[in-house]
């Protein structure tokens, strides 16, 4: 399988997170979708630009019904993506800082009042750069996954334009 294929060749390039394939969602959206994950955009510019994802590209360009795209994302939007919501549209800003703020506060609360006394006994420096270490670590990997679902009927509502 060229997927397969694909995320076995990205694999070997410096830089690779991961790879995630999404099958079609509905009928009406027949793409499949393969969302690579990179450390930086110069990675992925490596990446992007090699001769063996050419390669990969030419194989599949007979099978395909329009040309194929690519879509960058970064920063806080990749927090609000689901599976299977093709294409990765970010919800409002106002709703992404909403549950950002309703992920962030807890998280820190907690880790005040799990580490405060040791953290106050730290110079101011060295305490922010564990809470936020910590908190983003949190954020990143068990709080936004979690508040993505569950505040997808929110986030993503069905009765948007967009094919949701």
């Amino acid at each position: 399988m060229l997927s397969t294929a694909m995320t076995e060749r990205a694999s070997a390039f410096p830089g690779y997170l991961g790879a995630t394939m999404f099958r079609p969602a509905a009928a009406e959206d027949p793409e499949y979708r393969i969302v690579f994950k990179f450390r930086d955009r110069e990675t992925l510019a490596a990446w992007e630009s090699s001769a063996e994802r050419a390669e990969l590209l030419g194989e599949i360009k007979a099978l395909l019904q329009e040309p194929s795209e690519r879509e960058v994302l970064s920063g806080i939007v990749t927090w609000f993506t689901l599976p299977g919501q093709n294409p990765v549209q970010p919800p409002p800003r106002y709703k992404m800082t909403l549950v950002s703020w309703l992920a962030l506060y807890p998280a820190v609360t907690l880790v005040f009042l799990l580490f405060g006394d040791l953290l106050a006994r730290l110079p101011l420096p060295l305490r922010t750069l564990l809470v936020t270490a910590v908190v983003m670590l949190l954020m990143s990997y068990v709080l936004m996954p979690r508040m993505t679902r569950w505040f997808a009927f929110w986030l993503f509502p069905r009765g948007r334009s967009d094919g949701r």
